[in-house]
This record gives structure tokens, sequence and C-alpha cells, in this order.
């Protein structure tokens, strides 16, 4: 029974356990709003530890994308999946189909996405068997990879808190940290050279060390040092929580804006210390809300480019706004983030009327 208890206080509304014995899926999909849409939330595969670890994981995630389409007032709510298992030993056909069913049984509840392990070839393989899939190719009628658009609204965000606690939105001659080179990261450091900022970085993976010294001259830094450097703004691009009571106190930054997911370890205490430290933290569904928008672009029927980057850029006013409200009530950015996006939900709750079809362009719900 904790589990309905943990459901209550999140406030999710579906939890979707998924099993086919014949091609080894082991699934979750977590709704946990559909009050301002139905739930957008990308697929993660990941070898969890345990059980416990993946549905923590997939519960938390989807509450964060309910946030995230809140306060970039996207007309979506809150969804996530994550398939137990290694995405280098044990993708296949057979599995990306079985899940895909899965997803299609929601009727449109749960639109998926790419995340963490899986990319757009596993999206179009889902496309096969569910009409509920976004980041699939332009010949598809999808957008395609999202971290670039993802890696542009850290950026607006940067410019945003630089803005804020240097008085100027410039990154040139700045110093950024990133920690993790994956593809938002790597597009992140493109960004910040072409800005003319000082870029270190850092990944468990050799390859892409690598190829973001050579081809971008990315200074590199040791992984267990890399959040311990002296710069201006530090920004997590790997896995959640590595912003916790451990490495706070060794911070060497001014800002930490970054598009991982769940960057604090613990919300309340973490958020707390980094403010109390004088560190101005860009509340992650916001910042990292522009992969979001990206594929929320693809529901109209029409992609375009230019549009996703033009609502993208809003990312900065969003933000301008956290740190109003952060400064003009007294408290940490990430509460003030949360009460951005938690008003907007609550005014559409009081509406009381929800039309989907009209927002994805027919796909009927």
């Amino acid at each position: 029974m904790e589990i309905f208890t943990e459901l209550t206080e999140m406030g999710h509304e579906r939890v979707l356990l998924c099993s086919n014995k014949d091609v080894g899926l082991k699934a979750i999909i977590a709704v946990h709003s559909t009050v301002c849409g139905p739930g957008l939330g990308g697929l993660r595969m990941y070898p969890f530890k345990s059980f416990d670890d993946a549905m923590r994981d997939v519960l938390r995630l989807s509450r964060g994308m309910t946030y995230k389409a809140a306060a970039a007032g996207l007309n979506l709510g809150g969804g996530k999946a994550v398939i137990l298992g290694d995405p280098k030993k044990d993708k296949s056909e057979a599995l990306f189909r079985a899940f895909g069913r899965f997803v299609e049984s929601l009727g449109g509840l749960y639109i998926t996405a790419e995340d963490v392990g899986t990319d757009m070839d596993d999206m179009e393989t889902i496309l096969t068997e569910s009409r509920w899939v976004t980041g699939v190719s332009p010949s598809h009628g999808g957008s395609g990879d999202p971290s670039p658009v993802t890696a542009f609204g850290v950026l607006q965000g940067m410019k945003a808190a630089a803005k804020w606690q240097f008085g100027d939105a410039s990154l040139a001659e700045r110093s950024v940290a990133i920690q993790g080179l994956g593809s938002v990261g790597y597009h992140l450091a493109s960004y910040l050279k072409k800005e003319g900022a000082t870029v270190l970085g850092s990944d468990i993976d050799e390859e892409r060390v690598e190829k973001a010294r050579y081809e971008l001259g990315v200074k590199i830094v040791p992984g267990d040092e890399i959040l311990e450097v002296d710069c201006d703004i530090l920004a997590p691009c790997a896995l959640g929580a590595s912003i916790n009571q451990a490495s706070i106190p060794k911070l060497r930054c001014r800002v930490v804006a970054g598009a991982a997911n769940n960057q604090l370890d613990n919300e309340d205490q973490d958020g707390h210390a980094l403010h109390e430290k004088g560190i101005l933290y860009a509340p992650d569904f916001v910042i990292n809300a522009g992969g979001l928008i990206n594929v929320y672009n693809e529901l109209g029927g029409s992609y375009n480019r230019e549009r996703a980057l033009r609502m993208t850029r809003s990312i900065y006013l969003n933000l301008m706004r956290v740190f109003e409200i952060s400064k003009d009530e007294g408290v940490p950015t990430y509460e003030a983030a949360d009460q951005v996006a938690e008003e907007r939900i609550e005014n559409i709750k009081k509406l009381g009327v929800r039309n989907w079809g009209r927002m994805i362009d027919g796909r009927n719900c």
C-alpha cells in the first residue's frame, strides 16, 4: 500500500506497469497530471538497480514534466516512462514495439519522446505501434533530435541568470563548467563557444570527451572535479541529484544553470542551501524546457524549427519572472518556480474543460 500513499502525496493520476516476458520488456509509464493537456515526457532506458529505483525515478520525473509544461505555458500535462534495461545490450525492435502497444492503450493520456538511453530510431519503432510519439525524423513529420533546441533554451536561461547575477546577459569571457558532454551538453558547449565563453567540461564517456576537446576546444576536467572548479556558471547536464549536501559546500560558482532533470538531490534542503550561499539556481524544469517546447511543436501537424526556437527564447523571460518572485518574496528560486507552475495549473483546473483534440490537431483522445 506504500505506493498508493506515494501516488497520493505526489498527485499522480495513473501508473501503468508494462511487462512482456517474450521480448524482455519491463517498463513503467507514469502520468502525473492531465489538467493542462495530455502527459508528455521522454522514455528513459536505464539499468536500474531495483524496481524501487525505477519507480522513484519515473514518479519524480513525470511530476517534473507537469511543472515544466506549466511553467513554459504549454497545453500539456506531465508524463514519463522508463524501461528497465541496458540500452547498449537490451534494445530490440520487438521490445520497443511491445512498449508502443502499451502507449497506444492509454489513448493519448501519455505521449512519449526520447530521453536518456533512447533515440530517434527507437521513437520511430514505437511509431509503428502507436500514434502517441514525438521526436521522430522530419520524414515522419517530426522534428528529429530535440537536443539542439534543449541546449538553445539552456543558453537563454544562462543569459537570464547572468543578467540577474552579474548585471550583463552577455556570456562573452564568462567561464562555464559543463557536467556531461552528451547530446545536450555538446550542443550547449558549441553555443557557448560561439558566445565567446570559456568552456570546461567532463563526461564519463571517453569518446564524448575527445569529441568535445578536439572539435570544440573544451578544456577537459576530471569528472570528480567538475563540480569544484572555479567558474562563473556550473551547468549540470548529466543525470540528476548532483547538487546535494556533499557537493554544495565545494561549489565555486555563482550560478547553477544546466540541462539535467532533478539537479537538486533534496529540493527543499538543497534549494535553501544554494539560496543561503548566494548561488543563483536556475530551476531545472524552467531552463531545460526547450526540448519539450520543440516536440510540442510537432503536435500541431506542421513542425517549424523557427517557431520552436522563437518559443524557446521565452525561457529567458520565464526565468527572469522566477528570479523576481524569489527576490520579492525572499524565497529560494525553486520555490518561486513551483509557484509559477502551480498557479497556472490551478487556474486551468478552475475552467473544468479540456479540449485536447483541438490542441493536437485531430489526434482524438
